[in-house]
């Protein structure tokens, strides 16, 4: 029960930590540093809402499926390749990626619309050198039989 309440507890650090500062945080700041707050195209908020639900089912997915969490510190012990990773192998970068565009649309910001595109190069460079080779390495096969069957985004 410990080690489970534990695994709670990561989880919802990694969330607040890890993409609370990057889609969150460091967006609503910016707007609110700018005097941005004024919602300008409020059908921005369903890619904001969209990639929220996408966010929170891929960190249940990892919890659940994967015996671990997001954070780098607690990984899942699991390949996860259920819910939204039976259609890419990265639905948690998309979701963010959806989010922030939700923040650039709805705020009508140029700038958050430049900082989503550095984030999604940042996000491609992270995986292609660090997550796929890692996941590689400790999963061999199976790593490489899903893989060989689920896109790395959705193409």
């Amino acid at each position: 029960m410990a080690k489970q309440t534990s695994k709670l507890l990561n989880s919802l650090l990694a969330f607040l930590v890890l993409p609370g500062i990057l889609i969150f945080a460091i967006p609503l700041t910016w707007l609110w540093l700018a005097g941005g707050l004024q919602l300008a195209q409020p059908w921005g908020l369903v890619l904001l809402t969209l990639g929220l639900i996408g966010i929170l089912w891929c960190i249940r997915d990892f919890y659940v499926a994967g015996k671990g969490t997001l954070a780098p510190w607690s990984p899942p012990e699991k390949l996860v390749r259920v819910g939204l990773y039976r259609y890419s192998r990265n639905p948690m970068y998309i979701s963010g990626v959806l989010i922030l565009l939700g923040w650039a649309v709805s705020f009508c910001s140029w700038v958050l619309l430049i900082y989503t595109l550095l984030i999604v190069i940042g996000f491609s460079l992270r995986v292609v050198r660090y997550e796929e080779p890692t996941l590689a390495r400790q999963f061999g096969d199976e790593w490489e039989d899903y893989a060989s069957r689920v896109p790395r985004w959705l193409w």
